[in-house]
């Protein structure tokens, strides 16, 4: 298989046009112009885009299409999910559809999962910033953007009457250019060959090369409170497990979800606590843990202080009539509202609330629903792209919490962020379930991006690729317990064998009085089976997903000294050591 450039194409607010290329040169479409200059190898395509009219427009892709030559068979395409959630896996071009398609879905679904929240077109298949394609011959073909702190990355593959064409998209999302403004955009890599897993780690160190990435903080073994109290965790919670944690090989000690008065106000606490934050991460650094806590930065409730005093904060809708939500949750009490990133006093806001954050003791922030302010509305500085505002808020983060801290991303556009946060979630979240609830199936297409433990194996297989590249993974939590779950034994030591093999972050969120010597012995086996792992990915290669282009869900996992060979719709699976 082959890609031949054969046009550009160019989405504003006027719809969409095209123009011819077919090599080094400039295509004018209306009144942008795209420069274009491929590799004489093909290897790759640098390009710009500049608003060549007297006045101001809102570009919303750049797209370079290309022709694919050569397939024999049917076209697979690794789908890389768009943010940590995202469905990650193979799709057959022709059979398969883009989840937009699968049924009626509300748009905050949609915006959740793709850089761009309109619909596919019909037919097409769409991966974000990377894919590999396949066909029934030996080579592999991969397409993939070098960087994705300027804009998002967007491949879509369709097949028409001309053809199998991949556009490779840069989403703007309607950022505005100024009249003889000129904007780089990340190159276009293409490389071929019959190992996917190779394809995707070059990729990968490549992408982290461009983009600082942050991987050097050692492996993470730690305790979470989410998967057994969820919202409802007290103070009391806490410290007892704390304290029955003594024994346990825990560094981070990190609180979740409902500490905090409301979604929004992230520097007090709530009725179940009695104790403020300071307190509370001191009793954990007395324990000898690292205190962690979690926050969704991004994200305001309509009665935070934060709302309230500042509306002019909140992001609106397109049309400017109403503030923009960015989540809808029955326990946070619905409609949740999105921070305007692009705001400089916003900016600020958040530094100061990592700063403080930091200075009580925490220096381990979990990120989450970190995707809001990438939606389509109204925002302060209209020349921002989507990638850019959520880049920002992470950025001033960072300032604020200072080089020291783990920032862990979760519900995180993965492309806008490296370089920033330490550690990243790819996946779903687990559950104390196997598979998708009845309720998340209703998300058609997007129930593999609902809670579910099959969910997070499916991308942590899927996305290995990235461990120590990008950041270090973390596949989501492990699920010990055999009591107050629906998982059973055979579930929980698979899940665990995943998590082990892979090499990520290995945190325990169970409470630990129902935990006997059977879940501490699995555990210390997933801690031996991920240094091991990780040492060999800092090294080498990371774990390598061999059925990735294969199976809808994956079942084989291997690295450093083991094997993991599974049957996920089950789940059964077989851990072999070498």
């Amino acid at each position: 298989m082959r890609l031949d450039l054969v046009r550009v194409d160019v989405g504003h607010a006027d719809g969409r046009a095209s123009a011819p290329v077919a090599g080094p040169g400039v295509a004018r479409v209306g009144p942008v112009e795209v420069t274009v200059e491929p590799a004489a190898d093909g290897s790759r395509v640098v390009w710009a885009a500049a608003n060549r009219g007297d006045a101001p427009v809102d570009v919303r892709s750049v797209r370079l299409v290309f022709r694919l030559e050569g397939a024999g068979g049917p076209v697979r395409m690794f789908r890389n999910g768009y943010q940590s959630w995202s469905p990650s896996g193979v799709a057959i071009l022709g059979v398969d559809v883009d989840p937009s398609l699968a049924g009626p879905v509300p748009r905050l679904v949609r915006s959740t999962h793709h850089a761009d929240e309109e619909p596919a077109r019909p037919g097409e298949l769409r991966s974000e910033q990377v894919t590999v394609l396949a066909d029934d011959g030996r080579e592999r073909l991969l397409v993939g953007f070098e960087g994705g702190r300027l804009h998002d990355g967007t491949l879509r593959l369709h097949s028409g009457e001309g053809g199998i064409e991949l556009a490779a998209e840069a989403f703007l999302g309607g950022a505005r250019l100024a009249a003889g403004e000129q904007r780089a955009l990340h190159p276009v890599a293409t490389s071929a060959g019959p190992d996917h897993s190779l394809l995707l780690e070059a990729w990968a160190a490549r992408y982290g090369e461009v983009e600082g990435a942050r991987v050097d903080a050692h492996y993470q073994v730690g305790w979470c409170s989410w998967y057994h109290y969820f919202g409802y965790v007290t103070e009391g919670d806490l410290r007892d497990n704390l304290a029955r944690a003594a024994d346990w090989p825990f560094e981070v000690f990190q609180l979740d979800d409902g500490y905090q008065p409301t979604i929004g106000d992230w520097l007090g606490t709530n009725d179940k606590f009695g104790s403020d934050l300071d307190q509370l991460a001191g009793a954990i650094v007395a324990a000898g843990r690292r205190p962690g806590i979690w926050l969704a930065p991004f994200l305001a409730r309509p009665d935070a202080t934060v709302a309230t005093s500042t509306p002019e904060w909140i992001a609106r809708y397109r049309d400017g009539t109403k503030p923009l939500v960015g989540m809808w949750h029955p326990v946070w009490g619905g409609e949740t509202l999105t921070l305007d990133t692009s705001n400089p006093e916003v900016q600020a806001y958040l530094e100061v609330v990592a700063s403080d954050l930091v200075q009580a003791g925490f220096t381990y922030l979990k990120l989450d629903f970190t995707y809001a302010p990438a939606a389509d509305g109204v925002y302060s500085d209209p020349a921002m792209t989507p990638a850019e505002r959520v880049r920002a808020g992470f950025e001033a983060i960072r300032r604020g919490a200072g080089d020291d801290a783990f920032l862990l991303g979760c519900g995180a556009p993965l492309g806008a962020v490296v370089g920033v946060v330490d550690g990243m979630r790819i996946g779903a979240d687990v559950a104390p379930w196997w598979h998708p609830e009845e309720g998340a199936l209703g998300r058609g297409g997007y129930s593999a991006g609902e809670p579910a433990t099959v969910n997070a194996w499916q991308n942590t297989l899927a996305r290995s690729f990235m461990h120590r590249r990008l950041w270090l993974n973390d596949p989501d939590c492990l699920m010990l317990r055999l009591t107050d779950t629906r998982m059973g034994p055979d579930a929980v030591r698979a899940w665990a064998a995943a998590v082990g093999v892979s090499g990520g972050m290995a945190l325990v969120s169970d409470d630990l009085a129902l935990l006997d010597a059977e879940a501490r012995a699995l555990l210390d086996d997933v801690v031996e089976l991920g240094r091991a792992s990780d040492t060999a990915a800092i090294a080498g290669p990371p774990a390598r997903c061999g059925d990735l282009l294969d199976a809808p869900v994956p079942g084989r996992l291997s690295a450093s000294g083991a094997e993991l060979v599974a049957d996920p719709s089950v789940p059964t699976s077989e851990l072999r050591r070498r």
